[in-house]
């Protein structure tokens, strides 16, 4: 299964369909993350079918929404547990990201693992996203930007070349530039 674009959260409710024998069957509720509906909802069948004794043939999906973040317009710390296939055997990984969603961390993971070692989204298996704090925070790549004071430098500022005149009397200013 390939994975192409940015990843959204849909919060899947299905169970195993009613029979004469099992009137009443268990609802199971999970949390995917996959670019469209469809590949939510196959992923979901994949995982309930490794949980219980359940697949797609004899069950349906009762309900599949999409997740909305709403505080998407602040930067959030997020830490992401992860199971992964490697070539030498399965792993159990956490890891730490900044975004303003947790689908743009998870992501932003998926970017990772298949960059770093070489993992395939369909040996991925998000475990567990949460939103952590400042304090709890790990990972010194993430811990870097909780300083107060940090300041940012914008190197070569040049400006836009489309609202510069054709010809000045003197070269731009390229010097450093400090933004608080």
């Amino acid at each position: 299964m390939k994975f192409g674009g940015i990843f959204k959260e849909y919060e899947i409710h299905g169970r195993v369909a009613p029979t004469e024998k099992k009137p009443d069957t268990k609802i199971y509720k999970m949390k995917i993350f996959a670019p469209n509906a469809v590949i939510a909802k196959s992923k979901y069948w994949y995982f309930i079918s490794k949980l219980v004794k359940a697949k797609k043939a004899n069950g349906e999906i009762l309900q599949c929404k999409r997740i909305r973040e709403p505080k998407f317009h602040t930067v959030k710390n997020i830490g992401i547990w992860l199971r992964y296939d490697s070539r030498s055997g399965t792993h159990n990984m956490y890891r730490e990201y900044r975004d303003q969603t947790p689908a743009g961390a998870v992501t932003k993971c998926y970017r990772d693992m298949g960059s770093r070692h070489r993992a395939r989204a369909h040996n991925l298996q998000i475990i567990r996203v949460k939103k952590i704090e400042a304090k709890d925070a790990k990972r010194p790549n993430i811990t870097q930007f909780h300083d107060s004071k940090i300041k940012f430098p914008l190197l070569h500022n040049v400006g836009n070349l489309k609202l510069m005149p054709m010809f000045l009397r003197k070269a731009p200013s390229t010097r450093m530039q400090v933004i608080h």
